[in-house]
């Protein structure tokens, strides 16, 4: 580098002098190289950090107080007066037997209530006397006698009626064997009669099923006296189910499957079947219009009789649709336009016949029948009109050709019909 800069004729840099001072400093920093501490592997990066704290310098082996951190706060102590406390009487108003009992109490708060008392809840267990027993709670002797009822009763108001306590303190010696299942059978069977005679609706009457509770704790009792075969039976059993529905669910997936094929394969081939069809068709259309064309035009009195042929109403017949009403056999077709049942309304009301009869099987058929007829009857007088219409104008036509020439039409065919009332008029314009 210095041969090029001698070419270059370049400034050189000033070469630092070799000091004491400059040789001990080069020496200090590869010294404190050799000083830092390098992390051994397989240490995380954080276990590390708390080797050494910023200083690096090593970890203390006692544990010190820092004096920074959470601490917990001490007592202010004042020079106020203390409060005074006392070993006071109290008794609990819950109890019947007059109690005393002693607890701390401050001298300064005012006499109150043992708080807990409130938590003594007491459940009303009625009675009843003799007439009561005699009139509607007697029953039969070997199952329930007066003694035994009233014993019950006694155990429901000392334990609160928790039957399973009733039945463990229940005097066998003197009323025999209950269960607690009879127990719970006779004091709601007393409940509800009282209720019932005493008329409290207020009161929910609640019927206990002993025998059903019977049944279900010895179904609980075999479930829980099965043995390990039998819970391994039963598991093989509920594995074997389990097989059987996957392979219902797939049985049925392959149902399907070959049956979106055999749609789609008929799909397929009805398209081919219409493409040649259509193909067919299109050129017995083009020979159909050949003819068409030299042939004469038909009159309106042709299309009119076309007409009247396909007049009438076709009412849907409701056979193999499920369950239906009656009166749905004489709801009009929906291919029945709104004039026309407009028209077919105003004819009923004209003949005064009721829209809406009673269903009946032979009502249904003769009132589908009529409202048919009806339909026809205003077709042909339609058509029967524009036949007038017709002879009227070729009259005219020949009498304009032929003059001097006249051209008679029978006065039947050019009057029309008289209907029931003899007015000859009925508005027919909504079935044309």
């Amino acid at each position: 580098m210095a041969d090029v800069r001698d070419i270059l004729d370049l400034e050189r840099p000033a070469t630092p002098e070799l000091t004491k001072e400059s040789l001990l400093a080069k020496n200090k920093k590869i010294y404190e190289k050799k000083l830092a501490v390098k992390r051994p592997e397989g240490m995380h990066r954080e276990v590390f950090a708390l080797l050494y704290n910023d200083n690096k310098d090593a970890p203390p082996l006692l544990p010190t107080d820092t004096g920074t951190g959470y601490k917990q706060t001490k007592a202010r102590l004042g020079m106020k007066k203390v409060r005074r406390w006392q070993w006071a009487p109290f008794s609990n108003p819950a109890r019947s037997d007059g109690a005393v009992f002693h607890h701390w109490k401050r001298c300064s708060d005012e006499p109150k209530e043992y708080p807990f008392a409130k938590f003594n809840k007491q459940l009303e267990i009625p009675s009843y006397n003799m007439t009561e027993y005699n009139t509607h709670l007697k029953t039969n002797p070997t199952k329930w006698s007066k003694p035994q009822t009233d014993h019950l009763f006694d155990l429901a108001k000392r334990f609160d009626v928790r039957f399973i306590i009733m039945a463990d303190r229940w005097d066998r010696a003197n009323y025999g064997s209950k269960t607690v299942e009879d127990l719970k059978e006779r004091y709601y069977e007393v409940i509800g009669l009282l209720n019932k005679v005493r008329g409290t609706p207020e009161k929910k009457i609640y019927v206990f099923d002993a025998e059903h509770e019977r049944r279900r704790k010895e179904q609980l009792k075999k479930l829980f006296d099965r043995n390990a075969k039998q819970i391994e039976e039963e598991q093989s059993l509920l594995n074997e189910l389990k097989k059987i529905e996957a392979r219902k669910k797939e049985r049925e997936r392959k149902t399907q499957d070959l049956q979106k094929l055999i749609s789609q394969a008929d799909q397929q081939q009805a398209e081919l079947q219409q493409q040649h069809a259509t193909s067919s068709h299109k050129k017995h259309d083009k020979k159909l219009k050949k003819k068409i064309q030299q042939q004469p035009r038909p009159s309106k009195v042709d299309s009119v009789v076309n007409a009247v042929e396909s007049a009438g109403i076709k009412f849907t017949d409701l056979r193999g649709t499920g369950v239906s009403l009656r009166s749905q056999k004489m709801k009009l077709p929906a291919n029945v336009g709104q004039k026309k049942a407009k028209a077919l309304e105003q004819a009923l009301q004209e003949f005064k016949v009721d829209p809406s009869p009673p269903p009946i099987e032979e009502i249904c058929v003769a009132f589908n029948e009529l409202r048919s007829d009806m339909v026809l009857l205003c077709e042909l007088r339609t058509a029967l009109a524009t036949c007038n219409f017709e002879l009227e104008s070729l009259k005219h036509q020949y009498e304009a050709l032929c003059p001097g020439k006249t051209l008679n039409i029978p006065a039947a065919l050019v009057s029309p019909p008289l209907d029931d009332s003899g007015t000859g008029e009925l508005d027919v314009s909504g079935l044309v």
